[in-house]
This record gives C-alpha cells, sequence and structure tokens, in this order.
C-alpha cells in the first residue's frame, strides 16, 4: 500500500474540505498527517495568501461555503481569519499526528465555526487533553513542526493542502480527485500530453 504524506495546516478552509474526504483513501493508501505551517511556505515562496489578497479573500470564503454545500459538509467560518494556528499545530505533533484528534480540531474549526485560540480550554477539553499548554511548550514539538515546514518546502511543497505521492505533489482541495486518480493508475502523468507539461517553456516574464 502506499504512503501519502497529508500537508496541512488549520488555517486553511481547503485544507478542512480535503479532510473530509480522507476517507475515500482507505484500502488504497496510507495517510500520514504533516502539520506545517501555512505562513512559512509562504514566506519560502514569497507569495501571498489568499486571505491577504482583499478580492481573493471574499471569493475563498464564498467557494468554500459553496463547495462544502456541494460535499455535504457541514461548514461555519470561524468569528475570524486568518488566525494564529501554532498552539492547535503544535498540539497535533503532541498528540503525535493522530488523525481522529486532528479530524476533531477541523471540525471545531470549520464545521462548529469556533476560535481555536479563544475557546482553546473547551477544544483540549473536547480532545480529552490534559496539560495541554505544557505538551505544545516542549521544545521537541516546536521543532518537530519547523522541521516538517522545512521538509515541506524542500521537497516542492508550495500550498496547503497537498497530497504528496511518490514525489509527486498534488495541491489543493481541488486536486484530491487527480491523487485518487493517480493512484489508481500513475500512467495519467506518463502520457505524452503530460511529459511534455514539464519541459514548457515561458515566453515571457513580469516584471518584479
Amino acid at each position: 500500500m502506499k504512503r501519502i504524506d497529508w500537508y496541512f495546516d488549520y488555517i486553511s478552509p481547503f485544507a478542512y474540505l480535503q479532510s473530509q474526504r480522507l476517507g475515500e483513501f482507505a484500502g488504497i493508501a496510507e495517510i500520514r498527517p504533516v502539520p506545517v505551517l501555512f505562513a512559512g511556505l509562504l514566506n519560502a515562496t514569497g507569495t501571498l495568501g489568499p486571505a491577504e489578497i482583499p478580492a481573493k479573500r471574499l471569493w475563498t470564503y464564498r467557494f468554500c461555503q459553496f463547495t462544502a454545500g456541494r460535499l455535504g459538509v457541514a461548514f461555519r467560518m470561524p468569528p475570524a481569519h486568518p488566525f494564529n494556528p501554532l498552539r492547535i499545530l503544535r498540539l497535533s505533533i503532541a498528540l503525535d499526528g493522530d488523525l481522529a484528534a486532528i479530524d476533531a480540531i477541523f471540525r471545531f474549526i470549520w464545521a462548529e465555526g469556533r476560535d481555536p485560540d479563544a475557546a482553546w480550554p473547551a477544544l483540549t477539553a473536547a480532545l480529552g487533553v490534559a496539560d495541554a499548554d505544557a505538551l505544545i511548550a516542549a521544545e521537541d514539538v516546536k521543532a518537530a513542526l519547523k522541521a516538517n515546514t522545512a521538509a515541506a518546502v524542500a521537497a516542492g511543497v508550495y500550498g496547503v493542502p497537498t497530497l504528496a505521492i511518490d514525489g509527486q505533489a498534488f495541491w489543493g482541495v481541488d486536486g484530491t480527485d487527480f491523487a485518487l486518480a493517480y493512484l489508481a493508475d500513475p500512467g495519467i502523468l506518463e502520457t505524452g500530453a503530460m511529459k511534455r507539461l514539464e519541459t514548457l517553456p515561458a515566453a515571457a516574464e513580469r516584471r518584479r
């Protein structure tokens, strides 16, 4: 069975939507959740997140609400966004990447529409985690999040969510079907049309 490295950050509503489709990989591939700091990926690539561009911010929220409806997934924006995801990312690492806990955190934020920072005591209580503050303050937990983010950058990951399979990165919630198709037939990336894309030249570059 193949392994999928699933790079995610709770700050992304797209990551939440994809999290609700991970069950489709059962029996096909093993999911290894890799919490990363999305801001670190943005810094590495010198790009802005969707919520940092006003018009794109509103479009993103509307599109996620629409997409959740199409998927039949509960969706409610938290009280404010973006929020600081550091504590919940570190908590996921402290809990050894437990998928059930990760799903519970995602649903707390994006299905119930709660603030993970303001409602931190309620979240940790719901997870049954005692001394959560001490867990996430551990230096090895902090170092692991930094290492995850650095490894993601080194692997060419530029956004979340990303499903990495066999060195191939399938980015975004709309890449989920592409990843499933690849697992069913890896040859889809070996067709003449696909191979041509690997060496397609740029005819112009934007001035920076």
